[in-house]
């Protein structure tokens, strides 16, 4: 895995106008150029974390975002979500998310907010919170968001049909009402 090469799609040439945009074109892109990289990493034969702040950013990137892009509504989406937490603890104990600048620095607390793990999710609203403090006001909102329906939920309902889980009465009420787009209207300031 060359880490420039992920770092220079997903910054430069995808963008923040495209980090979350829903796009066939572009997830069949991420999977061809990277899908062979994330099984590697998925199967263990990357090592576990970059040697530096751009490499860790690199294998998080490769790890936690173009999952979902390349397995939309598939298990896989999420099936090396731990190993990117782990590389961002790593990262973060060493300082290397400030580092970085923002916005990208906000991937290295994305795998916390894609964390069905209670304390996860409250660490990520303090670190977005306190270490992005010129870009992070629209990351906080959805990280207070996530953090929400995990204190709701203990989990993301709309993972449930991807990873065949049984969605509550309350899940269902959730989803039905609007779901996550409606909980962050809710969250957004006046």
């Amino acid at each position: 895995m060359d880490p420039e090469n992920i770092l220079d799609y997903w910054l430069d040439i995808v963008g923040p106008e495209r980090w979350y945009a829903t796009d066939d074109a572009l997830d069949a892109d991420i999977r061809r150029r990277f899908g062979a990289a994330w099984e590697a990493a998925r199967d263990g034969r990357l090592g576990t974390c970059g040697s530096d702040p751009r490499g860790a950013l690199a294998h998080i990137i490769l790890t936690d975002q173009f999952p979902r892009n390349m397995f939309r509504e598939d298990p896989r989406a999420f099936a090396t979500d731990r190993l990117a937490r782990e590389c961002a603890e790593r990262a973060l104990h060493r300082g290397w998310d400030l580092r970085v600048p923002e916005p990208e620095r906000q991937f290295f607390y994305l795998t916390l907010m894609h964390s069905e793990c209670q304390s996860d999710q409250d660490r990520c609203v303090r670190l977005i919170s306190s270490r992005m403090p010129q870009t992070g006001a629209h990351n906080l909102l959805h990280a207070r968001a996530h953090r929400e329906v995990i204190r709701r939920f203990g989990r993301f309902p709309y993972r449930n049909a991807a990873l065949g889980r049984h969605t509550t009465e309350a899940e269902a009420a959730f989803l039905a009402d609007g779901g996550y787009g409606a909980l962050v209207r809710e969250l957004q300031p006046a």
